[in-house]
């Protein structure tokens, strides 16, 4: 049986014009309070047999707080935005309009002195690869949207451009099945990510 990991994407911190690059909030009260809405599809993952989370306070406080006692992964990190940390994409493309544009255009482009979009998708990849591919394991991992869209750029092998047509809502489910360099993209009927749409 191949192995099965199923991201869950972290608790906003923040309303969604308010992200920004490597945000590194606590979940906020509007956080929590979808953690305990969610919970109820979200707590069976905790069955899982390996449990990860990205190392952010949101995505460990995520994965807390659905009993899952999550392992934090440092290859789970959002994508270093060098110079643009802490800023939202509004934010940095008053003050490097060029650059942004450069940065969205070329998944090598690193005008913010960080890490490029595509090393950030082959780092995540290289985690989703290297998971122990015990028959039938299960994996949960609570990540940043940005990490999850990278993981299913990955997966899918798909062009890095597709990672800006991704979105992935807070407390979403994405399940990738398969193993080293062979995934496939999962989709189950009645998830948590349906019944929020």
């Amino acid at each position: 049986m191949p192995l099965r990991v199923t991201f869950v994407a972290a608790a906003r911190s923040a309303p969604l014009l308010a992200e920004r690059f490597e945000d590194d909030r606590p979940l906020d009260r509007a956080g929590w309070d979808e953690v305990q809405r969610a919970a109820g599809d979200l707590l069976p993952l905790a069955a899982a047999e390996l449990r990860y989370c990205s190392p952010t306070p949101r995505s460990r406080a995520t994965g807390e707080a659905l009993g899952y006692a999550p392992l934090v992964q440092l290859a789970l990190r959002d994508c270093d935005m060098g110079r643009w940390r802490g800023l939202t994409l509004g934010e940095a493309m008053a003050r490097e309009p060029d650059a942004v544009d450069a940065w969205l255009a070329d998944p090598r482009a690193t005008p913010h002195g960080g890490e490029s979009l595509l090393a950030f998708i082959s780092r995540v990849g290289g985690w989703l690869d290297t998971r122990p591919a015990e028959d039938g394991g299960r994996i949960v991992a609570v990540a940043e949207p940005a990490v999850i869209r990278a993981a299913l750029v990955y997966a899918l092998k798909a062009p890095p451009s597709t990672y800006w047509n991704i979105d992935v809502r807070p407390l979403s489910m994405s399940t990738v099945t398969g193993r080293a360099a062979r995934w496939n993209l999962r989709f189950d009927g009645g998830s948590a990510q349906s019944s929020r749409s």
